[in-house]
């Protein structure tokens, strides 16, 4: 190719990629000092969290009880410099979305400040509920030999990491970071749960592969979940412009006790009630009775439901 051809071609190419319809929804306009979230950033968030939480089984393994207050307290200093970071920049980002950006720097600075010292607030708390599912994934699995194998292995503490520091930032309406912490869990352990869904103590995913746990699900204390399963919305109703409606409850409810086993799909706004099971491929979109049980049968590929140990 001639040096001339390719000039056109590289013109022509630049033309096309910088034509303002086909940026159209693709585009982010940036202001001065208003950069995106840092995906790296957010990376290291969540490895000094772990850190944080699980001592001596993420960050340095030197670390002992002797020790233990210095390294908690290097790392938090660093956590929340980074957090304030990446929450300025996510509230930059939904300020620009907006056609006036309507508040300063400096009050989305010091809102910042106030976000990530609510965060780690919430820190103890978030240890304490992480507890109970290293508890729940331990006396779940017969093949775990210790709660130190479940932490330092076991997809589902990592992916639920992710979620529960999530889940806090989504409940202080902190824009954009929840969901990238959360797909960043997606990405290392096939584990897909939506920020928005409210999860009980005790929970856990063995194997965890393919789960999918949507935005306003509701889930209980104990429950189980196994690798496939769905817990997700039916068709979305539309607005007057065709439009999916947003912020409705549409994924399922799932009370104490319940265990779904692998893929398995639940659909829509239903209620597992309390102490039931859902078997293995499956499909509910209607509500469960409690203690009652689905589960295909393999003779006729039938869907069978038993309430109370009766078929109905």
């Amino acid at each position: 190719m001639s040096t001339q051809r390719l000039t056109q071609l590289l013109t022509q190419t630049v033309e096309a990629l910088s034509e303002k319809q086909s940026l159209k929804g693709l585009f982010h306009q940036h202001r001065d000092g208003y950069p995106l979230p840092s995906g790296k950033a957010l990376e290291d968030i969540i490895e000094l969290s772990r850190a944080i939480l699980f001592p001596g089984y993420y960050g340095k393994s030197t670390i002992n009880i002797e020790t233990i207050k210095y390294h908690i307290g290097v790392n938090m200093e660093r956590l929340h410099k980074l957090l304030t970071d990446q929450i300025l920049a996510g509230l930059c980002f939904a300020d620009c979305e907006k056609e006036d950006c309507l508040k300063t720097h400096l009050e989305l600075t010091n809102r910042a400040e106030e976000l990530a010292a609510d965060v780690i607030e919430k820190l103890p708390m978030i240890r304490r509920i992480l507890a109970t599912d290293v508890v729940a994934a331990y006396n779940g699995d017969p093949a775990a030999d210790n709660c130190a194998e479940v932490i330092s292995c076991y997809p589902v503490i990592k992916a639920l990491t992710n979620y529960r520091i999530a889940h806090v930032l989504y409940e202080l309406g902190v824009p954009l970071i929840p969901r990238m912490m959360t797909e960043m869990a997606h990405s290392e352990t096939g584990i897909d749960i939506h920020p928005g869904a409210k999860i009980g103590n005790y929970f856990t995913i063995d194997h965890g592969t393919g789960v999918v746990i949507g935005a306003t699900c509701i889930i209980g204390n104990n429950v189980k979940l196994y690798q496939g399963v769905t817990l997700g919305a039916k068709s979305f109703p539309l607005d007057k412009n065709g439009n999916p409606i947003k912020g409705i409850p549409r994924h399922p409810i799932l009370e104490d006790d319940v265990i779904v086993y692998a893929n398995a799909t639940i659909l829509g706004r239903v209620t597992i009630g309390k102490g039931a099971t859902v078997g293995a491929n499956t499909w509910v979109m209607r509500d469960m009775k409690p203690n009652s049980k689905k589960y295909k049968k393999d003779k006729d590929n039938l869907d069978i439901e038993f309430n109370n140990g009766t078929g109905i």
